[in-house]
């Protein structure tokens, strides 16, 4: 399994987000895409070698879903970016869901900010869980760790600090504000089918 480098340069000049910002943000991506390739083919090597019974397999194991999800993660945050953002159809199965789980589009983004606004690093997840029908605002501490299993990412937001400080430095709010303004609502549409 090879991941290929996914070119996200129609998010520069993205209103909010410094040119230097993103351009920093696609590297750190770049880096996961690398070592996720890295990591799969040693542990490729030491399957093919039988040394799966030692314990540097056993970590180069552990950490492929670190990897992993970075690039995974950075690829949904990335395509759920649009420059001008779009609005959510008030029609839309997201919204009519919004409505149904949280009693508004504003109480689920109430929620989805509040999220995002936790002290600490890590990501917010709009997930549905299409075994209950049922939408979540769910934290995930670092890249591995907090996933609703089963449960299909929707919309994501990298809360790490590299996704803002740089521009907002502790201003996180303000980031988050620039966030709402520049969601690609089909997108997010589109990983609900």
């Amino acid at each position: 399994m090879a991941f290929e480098v996914k070119n996200y340069d129609r998010l520069i000049g993205l209103a909010g987000l410094s040119e230097q910002l993103l351009k920093n943000h696609f590297t750190l991506y770049q880096g996961y895409v690398a070592n996720a390739n890295k990591l799969s083919a040693t542990l490729a090597l030491m399957l093919n070698d039988d040394k799966t019974a030692t314990p540097e397999y056993a970590e180069l194991k552990r950490r492929f879903g670190w990897e992993y999800n970075g690039v995974r993660l950075h690829e949904y945050y990335f395509d759920n970016l649009t420059i001008g953002g779009q609005t959510l159809a008030l029609n839309s199965a997201i919204n009519e869901k919004m409505a149904r789980d949280f009693g508004s589009y504003e109480a689920w983004q109430k929620d989805f900010k509040a999220s995002g606004a936790m002290r600490g690093i890590g990501w917010v997840v709009l997930y549905f869980d299409q075994a209950a029908d049922k939408l979540f605002n769910v934290w995930i501490n670092e890249h591995d760790f907090g996933h609703l299993t089963g449960a299909k990412p929707l919309l994501v937001l990298d809360v790490f600090e590299h996704a803002y400080m740089p521009d907002y430095q502790l201003k996180k709010a303000d980031y988050l504000e620039t966030f709402f303004k520049s969601i690609d609502w089909a997108a997010v549409e589109r990983r609900l089918l």
